[in-house]
């Protein structure tokens, strides 16, 4: 099937939607698909207000609709609600065309966070932009619950994955002689995440965060004695999850949080919030401690074994997140020349995209990148 995703969110931002879609594609190519990416580095690009490392796309609208009419595509997922989504979004309204969509970044939180505004406002927007989606995709069934109640409809589970022979324990990891234990931090490193709130705790040993972004520079002179690795990578980010005793999620705000299943692959108890999301990983296991005291927590969590860590980890598959993925899209028939396109079953889509889920059939087509399968970083 010609599958089309487009996103706001791409390289070289380093982050959980970036991973999830590129290992999923890579996924889905393996099975014989055709995936395709629009992203902002094929537009000119405008640095995002308080983010300037993330580039938003502009006057996209009439090359976006050319690239996806040359395309062709069988199925459209909109990935994100910025400035591409919103272009994709109007094309496919415009041509009646269904499409999906993704619930990844709780943004009325982030706002309520940086401006304080009212969450209501924010999510009668968002509830506006996934509206007419048919399948509105989010990674845990509380935030289903809890995106019901703010009024959105045709919500779908599609639940993330993680690299067991990446992240995996390691009996040589260490951070060196700083005094343990050794407790760690890794995401963007920016006030959403809430790690000020981490390093603010009166635990023993030493603090780590693994990294990059616009708070940087603050915490690193409210916190001196936090040691600041910077951003990490592949196997650099895989030891400093294994290094680490415990590693502390304070975020409030994420919708799942890959990096918690990375830390548990690599054999590292968690501790997180009561808060939908990362609680819902660990909550009923012996891999993390969940407590309204984040302090508490931490300290649960260093008392746990590292080897229930890495069985809970072993349960979660990207394989079977790209299954879900491609359930949830919502492929169509005609439309191509302006007509009301319908909504067809996966099977149908595979059918009229002439590509059995195991062939490897490749498209002739160059108009958008066709990228190869490569292991997610």
């Amino acid at each position: 099937m010609r599958i089309l995703i487009v996103s706001d969110a791409w390289r070289p931002q380093i982050n959980g939607v970036v991973r999830t879609l590129e290992t999923v594609r890579a996924e889905l190519i393996a099975q014989g698909h055709d995936v395709r990416i629009i992203s902002p580095d094929q537009f000119k690009t405008i640095p995002c207000p308080t983010y300037p490392e993330i580039r938003l796309a502009i006057f996209a609208r009439r090359k976006l609709s050319r690239m996806i009419d040359a395309m062709q595509p069988v199925a459209i997922h909109i990935a994100t609600e910025g400035p591409l989504g919103q272009a994709a979004r109007a094309y496919c309204l415009k041509r009646k065309l269904p499409f999906s969509t993704a619930y990844h970044t709780r943004f009325p939180e982030y706002l309520h966070a940086r401006t304080k505004l009212p969450l209501s406002i924010s999510y009668r927007g968002m509830r506006r932009f996934h509206g007419k989606s048919q399948s509105v995709m989010v990674a845990t069934e509380s935030l289903r619950d809890e995106l019901k109640n703010w009024g959105f409809e045709n919500l779908h589970i599609w639940s993330r994955g993680v690299d067991l022979d990446l992240f995996h324990p390691r009996e040589d990891a260490s951070f060196g002689n700083f005094p343990k234990p050794h407790w760690l931090f890794v995401g963007r490193v920016a006030v959403e995440k809430n790690i000020g709130h981490f390093l603010d705790l009166d635990l023993p040993g030493t603090k780590f965060v693994v990294g990059d972004g616009p708070q940087l520079n603050d915490l690193k002179h409210k916190f001196p004695k936090a040691q600041f690795l910077g951003k990490k990578t592949g196997e650099d980010l895989a030891i400093a999850f294994a290094s680490a005793d415990v590693f502390v999620f304070p975020s409030k705000t994420d919708t799942f949080g890959l990096v918690i299943l990375e830390a548990l692959a690599s054999g590292t108890p968690v501790a997180v919030f009561p808060v939908q999301g990362p609680a819902d990983i660990v909550r009923d296991t012996k891999a993390g401690a969940i407590n309204d005291d984040l302090r508490q927590a931490a300290l649960d969590a260093l008392k746990l074994d590292r080897n229930d860590a890495r069985a809970l980890a072993e349960h979660y598959s990207w394989h079977n997140s790209a299954q879900q993925f491609l359930h949830n899209l919502a492929p169509f028939s005609g439309g191509y020349d302006g007509e009301t396109a319908t909504r067809i079953s996966v099977t149908e889509g595979l059918a009229t995209a002439n590509i059995a889920p195991e062939d490897n059939t490749e498209s002739g087509e160059q108009d958008i990148r066709t990228p190869q399968p490569q292991p997610a970083q």
